[in-house]
């Protein structure tokens, strides 16, 4: 049986527009050029916003002061689990050594980078987990400076839940300004900030091309797409818990692909029945985005096996990956591509989305094919070093003059050479390249 699709998608996401790209450009370049006034001045077109870029402590209070006691409770939860999970994963990272040779070592060292940019989106959602996600990682890696972007609304400032969630996660500046210049002002160190070596966090289409255009300047957590989900489920699958994951997917956007992939053809069929009341019954906003989504850009594929089903998602290599099947240890050890794995009912992206522990910024538009999402590792550097005694050097020495020569680099080739003479004298060495 080849792999049949009751759906397929009509539209493909695209990466940003050559307009979007040229428009990005001329902001960085004008604010690069123009410092904080340039900056300000497009805070004002765009985020309509006159107040205090840089938060004060009164205006983090005040706005602390708003957040109802039950959310405040509920982000605690959710910042203890992701800091907690952050912690086992940079326990991970250890400084080590070896003896490569006798007397000569070897190394490695975990870093941290200095300074991190935190982006939270703030305008069609006030996305308060971005700010838990990305503040608490770059803490617990232990950066020295942390600062938390999102874009003000007019006549109000940040969403207070995101100026609370930001703060207790450990932001050392909360800074109101959104899109581009955002991005730019923690890039090029503006309004007294220290210059970001790293960029992190989701964003529009805007900020997405100002990450990418900027990387390699500074670091990035990836170049992000639409988010995208896969669900994998088999016969015994819930079809309304799937039709509802794959809604709840959906709603991030019009243009973000959700797909299923099973091996029985009646849930599919049921699953497709289902979705169009969940889209129905969403609010207007959500239920527009949600609703193209699934007409443009969904896929429904039903596999001959569990096999074909596993082989089908690593090709996708989805950014959120669901397993609503049996056997759930046969497909975490099957598995390959994605930037989150969702085992059992019992779990959903959702709960990774807000709470659960892990990240939420993950790699789209097939990137997990050859990367993770963000984690604690994102923001440290794993740098190497070496000592050696003058003994211990003399075979690496030799090699290495060999080596060099035969690759036409005379230059390297006489850095060993002088070594060898001064720590040797009196010996002789055949440091000719041969082919």
């Amino acid at each position: 049986m080849t792999r049949e699709y009751l759906k397929r998608a009509t539209l493909t996401p695209k990466s940003g527009s050559s307009d979007v790209h040229d428009t990005v450009v001329s902001i960085l370049n004008d604010i690069e050029e123009g410092g904080d006034a340039k900056a300000l001045e497009y805070a004002a077109k765009f985020d309509k916003y006159d107040g205090n870029v840089i938060l004060t402590q009164e205006e983090i209070d005040a706005a602390i002061a708003l957040v109802p006691e039950k959310l405040k409770a509920d982000i605690r939860f959710a910042h203890d689990n992701v800091k907690r999970f952050a912690e086992l994963q940079k326990s991970t990272v250890a400084n080590v050594e070896m003896e490569i040779q006798p007397g000569f070592i070897a190394g490695q060292k975990a870093i941290p980078v200095d300074a991190a940019g935190c982006y939270v989106p703030g305008g069609r959602y006030s996305h308060i987990a971005s700010a838990v996600m990305t503040v608490t990682t770059a803490k617990v890696a232990g950066c020295q400076h942390i600062a938390a972007c999102s874009p003000p609304r007019p006549g109000i400032g940040i969403a207070p839940a995101i100026v609370y969630a930001a703060h207790i996660c450990g932001a050392d500046k909360i800074i109101a300004m959104g899109g581009v210049q955002g991005v730019a002002a923690m890039t090029f160190g503006l309004f007294g900030l220290p210059p970001a070596n790293i960029l992190v966090g989701p964003g529009n289409q805007f900020v997405a091309e100002a990450k990418r255009i900027l990387f390699g300047r500074v670091g990035i957590d990836m170049i992000a797409g639409p988010t995208d989900s896969l669900i994998l489920a088999d016969k015994d699958a819930d079809p309304h818990i799937v039709a509802t994951d794959l809604v709840s997917q959906a709603e991030h956007g019009y243009n973000s692909p959700v797909w299923l992939v099973t091996d029985s053809r009646d849930l599919a069929e049921d699953v497709m029945n289902r979705v169009p009341d969940l889209i129905a019954g969403l609010p207007d906003v959500n239920a527009d985005n949600a609703a193209a989504a699934w007409r443009d850009y969904a896929e429904v594929i039903v596999c001959a096996d569990r096999e074909d089903m596993a082989a089908c998602s690593d090709e996708y290599a989805p950014e959120h990956l669901t397993v609503q099947a049996a056997d759930p240890d046969w497909w975490l050890d099957r598995l390959t591509c994605y930037g989150s794995l969702f085992l059992g009912e019992e779990t959903t992206v959702s709960y990774g989305d807000k709470a659960s522990g892990t990240n939420h910024v993950l790699p789209t538009s097939r990137a997990a094919g050859y990367t993770g999402g963000l984690s604690v590792h994102k923001y440290m550097k794993i740098v190497t070093w070496q000592r050696t005694t003058r003994e211990a050097s003399k075979e690496v020495a030799i090699a290495t003059a060999r080596i060099s020569r035969l690759e036409g680099m005379e230059g390297h080739a006489r850095a060993a050479d002088v070594r060898l003479a001064k720590y040797f004298p009196g010996e002789n060495f055949d440091l000719t390249a041969e082919e």
